[in-house]
């Protein structure tokens, strides 16, 4: 009778890891996404812890020009009651902010805070731990990867965006952003003071995405120009507050 011989189970194994190696070699990997920081500050002309937040603020944004680190500076207006009607102030970025306090349980709201990708918060004075917080964030890589395209033409911005990834609960937010303005506050906790403000957003458009690809038409300020102004886009999780993913639009005007 013919004796069969038997391969033992290890070495068996051992050429279902080596074709799987092999198998996983041939097959291109999925692009690694770099790594990003949305900074969201909450400021006020009001209030006078302010002033040293807003200057760190500018001085990161240049500092990391050359990175994907994207800064959006909301003036709430609940200080608007004492004494002093801030220039930038829009309630619809205290109601974010309360948004916020429920995401990260943290409450009462206050200023001036800063919040990093949606997940942390911080004194936005304290430069040591938001530049922590900043190298943390580009350390990881973003969850989706996300490209803008915005037109202008007179007072209407077009934005064209596509994302590769799309989530049940997922938002695409457009923030139009003037870099850097001064502010001479007449009265309140930073009277006869002149302030400096930096990226500050005039408006922010939340979209609820449902496909890859798609066209926003936002209204301009007045004062908006191409060389003062930017346009930053994000997607967050509107469930939770995570932020995906963001970039800076590629601004170009109409022929």
């Amino acid at each position: 009778m013919e004796k069969i011989k038997l391969i033992p189970a290890f070495f068996i194994a051992l050429i279902l890891l080596v074709g799987l190696t092999a198998f996983g070699q041939n097959n291109p990997k999925k692009k690694e996404l770099k790594g990003f920081a949305l900074l969201e500050l909450y400021t006020s002309e009001g209030c006078s812890s302010c002033p040293p937040a807003d200057q760190l603020m500018g001085k990161l944004q240049n500092e990391y020009k050359d990175s994907n680190v994207y800064i959006l500076a909301y003036h709430v207006d609940y200080w608007d009651k004492q004494g002093w009607k801030d220039t930038f102030s829009n309630a619809d970025y205290t109601k974010r902010q309360y948004e916020y306090a429920k995401f990260l349980e943290k409450k009462p709201i206050y200023t001036p805070q800063v919040i990093v990708n949606g997940k942390v918060d911080y004194i936005a004075s304290q430069e040591a731990s938001v530049k922590n917080a900043i190298k943390s964030a580009l350390s990881k890589p973003a969850d989706i990867e996300l490209s803008l395209e915005a037109t202008q033409n007179n007072s209407m911005l077009t934005v064209n965006y596509t994302i590769d990834v799309i989530s049940k609960n997922s938002q695409l937010l457009v923030a139009v952003v003037q870099k850097s303005a001064k502010s001479n506050v007449k009265r309140g906790e930073n009277a006869h003071r002149i302030l400096s403000h930096y990226q500050i957003v005039h408006h922010l458009h939340t979209v609820d995405l449902k496909y890859k690809k798609g066209t926003v038409s936002i209204h301009l300020p007045k004062s908006f120009n191409a060389k003062d102004f930017e346009v930053i886009g994000f997607v967050q999780d509107k469930n939770n507050g995570n932020v995906l993913g963001g970039t800076r639009a590629v601004l170009k005007r109409s022929s």
